[in-house]
C-alpha cells in the first residue's frame, strides 16, 4: 500500500519540450481518436509548455482504400510500419522529450522495443490514454513499464471514482469522488505496490463485486515517468464540443476536467510538475 505524499508544481520559462503522440493501432480502432489528436494539440498550443508530432495512419484515408472501397490491409499495413519505423526509431526517439500512446491497441511494429524502453529509463516520459493498456499485450517489458495490462470492459458506465492523491494537480480539480460515464477497463498484471494510484474503484464498474480496481496511476521507470489514465473512450470526456449526432453522457465540465487530468500528467511526465511519490523514489 503506497503513503499517497503531496504534488507539487513547477514553473518553467524553457522552451517548450517535444512529444511524439502515436494514435496508430492494429487492432481495434477507436472513434475517439481523431478528437483526442486534436485536444491533445490543443492543450500543448494553449499550455505552451510542449510541441506535438504525430505517428498516425488513418485507415480511412482514401490512399488506403482498395476497389470494393474498404481499408485494403496490406497498404494499412505497409503504411504502418513505415511511419512507426520513421518516428520510434532510437535514433528519431533522440528528438522527443515524451511519447503519448492515445488509444493506441495491437502490436506496434517498433523497430527496436527495448531501445524504446530504455530510451524512457534515461529520463524521458510516458504518458498512456485508454488502450495504451491494449497495446503490445507479447511484450512483457513493456507492460511493467506502464503498469498493468488491458484484461476486460463490461457495458460503459457512470463510475464515483475515488480521488487517491487530492493534492496532485492531476486530481486536485476533482474532489474526493469524480462521477464520469466511460469504458471501464479491469486489467491484469497490476500490481497495486509498484505505481502511485490516482484514481481507483472499491467495486467492480459493472458488478459490483468489492476489490480495488484502478483507473489512472503513475509511476517511476528508472529515471523516466509513466503516467496513465484508462479513461478516454469516449468522445465526450475528451472536448466538451459534441460531436454531431453524439448523444453526450459527460457533461462540458467533465471533459474540461479530463483535459486538465491529462495536462498535468504529460506536464509531470516531461518533467515539468513535481509530484512526491512516497515509497516509490
Amino acid at each position: 500500500m503506497i503513503t499517497l505524499g503531496v504534488c507539487l508544481a513547477l514553473t518553467s520559462e524553457a522552451a517548450p519540450r517535444k512529444v511524439l503522440v502515436v494514435t496508430t493501432t492494429t487492432g481495434f480502432r477507436h472513434s475517439s481518436i481523431p478528437t483526442a489528436e486534436q485536444v491533445i494539440a490543443e492543450l500543448a498550443t494553449k499550455s505552451k509548455a510542449f510541441t506535438v508530432d504525430y505517428a498516425r495512419v488513418t485507415p480511412e484515408d482514401a490512399q488506403f482504400k482498395g476497389s470494393d472501397g474498404k481499408p485494403d490491409k496490406a497498404k494499412v499495413d505497409a503504411a504502418i510500419k513505415a511511419v512507426i519505423g520513421e518516428k520510434m526509431s532510437p535514433a528519431a526517439l533522440k528528438g522527443y522529450d515524451a511519447v503519448i500512446f492515445a488509444n493506441t491497441t495491437g502490436d506496434l511494429p517498433i523497430p527496436d522495443p527495448q531501445a524504446f524502453l530504455d530510451w524512457i529509463k534515461s529520463g524521458k516520459g510516458f504518458v498512456g490514454m485508454h488502450s495504451a493498456t491494449d497495446t503490445l499485450h507479447g511484450n512483457p517489458a513493456f507492460i511493467d513499464m506502464i503498469g498493468g495490462e488491458f484484461k476486460t470492459h463490461g457495458a460503459q458506465v457512470s463510475v464515483d471514482a475515488l480521488n487517491q492523491d487530492s493534492q496532485c494537480p492531476a486530481c486536485q480539480h476533482l474532489g474526493g469522488n469524480w462521477e464520469v460515464y466511460d469504458e471501464i477497463y479491469q486489467f491484469k498484471n497490476y500490481d497495486r505496490a509498484k505505481v502511485h494510484d490516482l484514481l481507483s474503484l472499491d467495486k467492480h464498474p459493472n458488478d459490483k463485486t468489492p476489490g480495488h480496481y484502478p483507473i489512472s496511476w503513475c509511476k517511476p521507470y528508472g529515471k523516466g515517468r509513466v503516467f496513465y489514465t484508462s479513461l478516454g473512450h469516449r468522445e465526450d470526456i475528451w472536448t466538451p464540443n459534441t460531436p454531431p449526432g453524439f448523444e453526450r453522457k459527460n457533461s462540458k465540465e467533465k471533459a474540461e476536467a479530463y483535459q486538465k487530468h491529462i495536462l498535468s500528467g504529460i506536464k509531470w511526465a516531461l518533467g515539468l510538475e513535481k509530484w512526491k511519490l512516497k515509497g516509490l523514489e
